[in-house]
């Protein structure tokens, strides 16, 4: 299956409100990581951003691991500085039953610090996402228990930020969107995807997830995913709305969309 490498493409396989689902497909090794980086835009995302790049000694053997198998030299930084994505490595020390987090090269958080991250275990990972212990953590266990060596999965989601930046530093809902308009919303809503996918490595068994961060105003989508994001702002209202601060924003796009 491919996912593809843009918002538009993302959006009609992305969760965005709803069950939690892991909704992982399987991927060729073309469609792993975006063919063409803008390495001068990642350079500049880690300049800006340094303290996004976060390595416990545990991720010193992964990340070589990891720019081994990329063909390069060094270690997570030179991986995430080389592509378009994100990265992250998780381990699972002798005898706990949740890998955690042990790397991390990230340029574009979506509203998350790395060094507050590093050293935890997926479920306090997880901690914010509403409804991830109840509907999600046994079965995100399991699939990293049992991922073999060479497979990839991907899998995609999307939110609506106030900014088309790649690192989204997420303001009060109230303040962020209070500018937002049904005449506006075109270019004041963005549309947020992230491309993500886990892979294990070959060398030290360490788990690879990576994150691809794709931006567009709403006004740039198709008028068909436009329509999906419009009907998906019931659900988000009536489920995750709360946390995603959809009441700020919902009419504004649903009314956009109509109109």
């Amino acid at each position: 299956m491919s996912l593809g490498f843009s918002v538009d493409d993302l959006l009609p396989k992305a969760r965005g409100g709803g069950v939690l689902k892991m909704g992982l497909a399987k991927l060729d090794e073309s469609d792993w990581l975006q063919p063409d980086p803008d390495l001068a835009a990642r350079e500049a995302g880690f300049a800006a951003y340094p303290e996004g790049i976060q390595l416990s000694p545990e991720g010193e053997a992964p990340g070589a691991d990891l720019a081994a198998m990329l063909g390069l030299s060094g270690g997570l930084a030179e991986a995430a500085k080389a592509h378009h994505e994100d990265m992250c490595l998780l381990t699972l020390r002798e005898g706990d039953e949740q890998y955690r987090l042990v790397g991390a090269a990230v340029a574009w958080p979506s509203d998350w610090t790395p060094a507050d991250k590093l050293g935890l275990p997926l479920r306090a990972l997880h901690a914010p996402i509403q409804g991830y212990e109840e509907q999600l953590a046994s079965g995100v266990d399991h699939f990293m228990a049992k991922l073999k060596a060479g497979a990839i999965y991907g899998r995609c989601n999307w939110f609506i930020a106030a900014t088309g930046e790649q690192r989204w530093v997420a303001e009060p809902p109230e303040q962020a969107f209070a500018h937002v308009t049904p005449e506006n919303a075109g270019e004041t809503l963005f549309v947020r995807s992230e491309r993500q996918t886990l892979r294990r490595l070959p060398e030290t068994g360490a788990i690879l997830f990576t994150i691809g961060i794709y931006v567009s105003p709403l006004g740039d989508l198709s008028a068909e995913n436009q329509s999906r994001l419009a009907t998906a702002m019931h659900g988000l209202l009536e489920g995750e709305g709360e946390r995603r601060g959809a009441q700020h924003y919902a009419h504004a796009l649903i009314d956009f969309v109509q109109a």
